[in-house]
């Protein structure tokens, strides 16, 4: 055996193995949209059978019987068969990613067309000497008409890349970059393989151009779920403020009216309490990336003033906040705080006492919110439990950042955010 069957082997090998990692990716990643994980799936099974096929005729290449000649001919068959099987099924994948119609668009038929005639030419190789055949002692050889089978691949090929060229606009960078890799690589490899026909390059480019394009395919499609997610999670945060609680506006411009006549310099205070409420509300709506803690501090209390103010011998805060030099997602502290006002002054008649600290560990940022209400339970799906979930949800995203809920010792309710260094 030389040292170029050697080589092949390995190269066949390798190519195997490649595809058999992508197909294992394809199926196991939790990142790609169902539409995407479909055809990645179909994509590497194709190609893991493929190289697959290629493995084993090189294993037998050279190897001298009619035995050998037919597990030749069979693997051959199947190599050329789902090599070419790729192609119809990645025009299907670009233009799904491109958004077009695959039923009815002409392209399809076209490729269907292409690949039904190289089908055809494909089966007549196995009965004629026209395009391609082995000996009896299993020694390989191309017909005259060998260059005729070639003329759909390569057509199949360049309406790809028309395809590619023609819906550019409808997808991503990563997209465009990921369909020129797979087009583009094994089309090269080809044209070296013509000059050094004894290295099995084709194979390997195939499998190492799909490899790519699954990497950054998934890389693409993580970005889209991590940019999905956030803007989610912005949008709930900006309803949440949006619908804020009529009552609670409500209550706040009659307290302000009746103080007015009663005490004029606290109407003033509270309705500037409220301006600076309303104010840190809106910008939270703006904002797209985390703030200071001094601001998310401020804004809470610009409410827990206007509360206080309306119930001034029913509310009572505590505040020991000495570390205030990191960054949270706007609208983390506030929504804790308010849930707890919330909460502890509808179910109960008693004063409730709130504390809020902050400190810093180690590894972390802390906040800690405590309530001496009725507590929290944690399997009521109620309107307390939603807003503390979408600060979870944006705490994760945003930074990383953990938000626990736990009994308070004594009773009443304890919430912990963990802001990690790493992110600030």
């Amino acid at each position: 055996m030389g040292w170029n069957m050697r080589a092949n082997i390995g190269i066949a090998g390798a190519a195997l193995a490649i595809a058999v990692i992508g197909l294992i990716l394809s199926l196991g990643t939790r990142y790609t949209e169902k539409g995407y994980k479909k055809y990645l799936v179909r994509i590497f099974s194709m190609l893991t059978a493929y190289t697959m096929s290629n493995f084993i005729l090189w294993n037998v290449t050279d190897v001298e019987g009619c035995g050998y000649m037919i597990v030749s001919y069979i693997c051959l068959f199947c190599e050329s068969l789902f090599s070419s099987m790729i192609l119809p099924v990645l025009n299907k994948f670009l233009l799904y990613c491109a958004g077009k119609n695959i039923r009815n668009n002409p392209l399809i038929y076209i490729i269907y067309f292409l690949w039904m005639v190289y089908f055809v030419l494909l089966v007549t190789a196995q009965f004629t000497k026209w395009i391609y055949y082995y000996t009896p002692d299993n020694e390989y050889f191309r017909g005259p008409l060998y260059f005729v089978l070639l003329i759909p691949l390569v057509l199949l090929m360049a309406v790809n890349l028309f395809a590619l060229f023609k819906f550019r606009a409808e997808l991503s960078r990563r997209q465009r970059i990921a369909f020129a890799v797979y087009f583009l690589v094994p089309l090269l490899c080809m044209v070296v393989q013509m000059f050094y026909s004894t290295v099995l390059m084709t194979v390997l480019g195939s499998a190492v151009s799909a490899l790519i394009m699954l990497w950054i395919i998934v890389l693409d499609q993580l970005e889209r779920s991590v940019a999905q997610a956030r803007k989610i999670a912005q949008q709930r945060a900006s309803i949440n403020v949006l619908q804020m609680r009529p009552h609670f506006i409500y209550n706040t411009m009659m307290g302000i009216y009746y103080l007015c006549d009663r005490d004029p310099e606290k109407a003033k205070q509270v309705t500037l309490d409220f301006t600076t409420y309303l104010r840190k509300n809106f910008a939270a709506i703006a904002s797209e990336d985390t703030i200071p803690f001094s601001a998310e501090l401020e804004h809470t209390r610009a409410y827990l003033d206007v509360e206080q103010a309306q119930f001034e011998d029913s509310l009572f805060v505590r505040f020991d906040t000495p570390h205030t030099l990191f960054r949270v997602p706007p609208l983390t502290l506030q929504p804790i705080v308010e849930n707890a006002v919330k909460h502890g002054l509808k179910s109960s008649s008693d004063p409730i006492h709130i504390s809020v600290v902050t400190r810093q560990t180690d590894t972390a940022s802390e906040i800690i919110v405590e309530d001496d209400g009725p507590g929290f339970d944690p399997v009521d799906d109620n309107e307390p439990h939603i807003a503390l979930n979408n600060i979870r949800e944006r705490l994760e995203m945003m930074c990383r950042g953990k938000l626990m809920i736990a009994p308070r010792e004594g009773g009443g309710t304890s919430v912990t955010v963990m802001i990690p260094f790493s992110s600030q």
